[in-house]
């Protein structure tokens, strides 16, 4: 049995996870987060949702990542995962690879041909879990904020 837990966000619950955000998108503040997991948590989790990680052991989250799926297309129905965060202080490790098997089990329970994992910032050990796991970078993705 794994020492992991794993669940889509309940609605409610968008508070718990925080701190986890916080990792992924500095600048976020408490109000638009839960804004933004009001909308998808609990909707549809065969198409879109938030996944909580969390050891057996203890009632906080210790990894999450956004997902939604769609159709691309050189790859079919895709399941798309970001934001993708694992924290613990002593060992990441565990924690990245229960996060990877939950997005390939994810995928396979809502039936996409491929996934795409989007790691923000130039160096990620998320990144190095991916790749370890079979992920391979296929291009790059650039950003262009809109002003006004």
């Amino acid at each position: 049995m794994s020492e992991f837990t794993c669940h889509n966000l309940l609605p409610g619950e968008g508070a718990t996870l925080f701190p986890l955000v916080r990792e992924a998108v500095p600048g976020i503040d408490l109000k638009a987060w839960l804004r933004f997991a009001g909308r998808i948590s609990g909707q549809r989790p065969t198409q879109c949702g938030i996944m909580v990680v969390q050891r057996r052991a203890r009632s906080m989250a210790c990894g999450m990542f956004v997902y939604h799926c769609e159709d691309d297309l050189a790859h079919g129905p895709t399941l798309v995962a970001e934001h993708i965060v694992a924290v613990d202080m002593l060992d990441p490790a565990p924690v990245t690879r229960a996060l990877i098997a939950e997005l390939d089990k994810l995928a396979k329970q809502v039936g996409t041909a491929a996934v795409r994992a989007t790691v923000l910032g130039k160096t990620s050990p998320v990144a190095a879990y991916l790749s370890g796991a079979g992920h391979r970078p296929e291009g790059a993705t650039l950003w262009k904020k809109l002003v006004g």
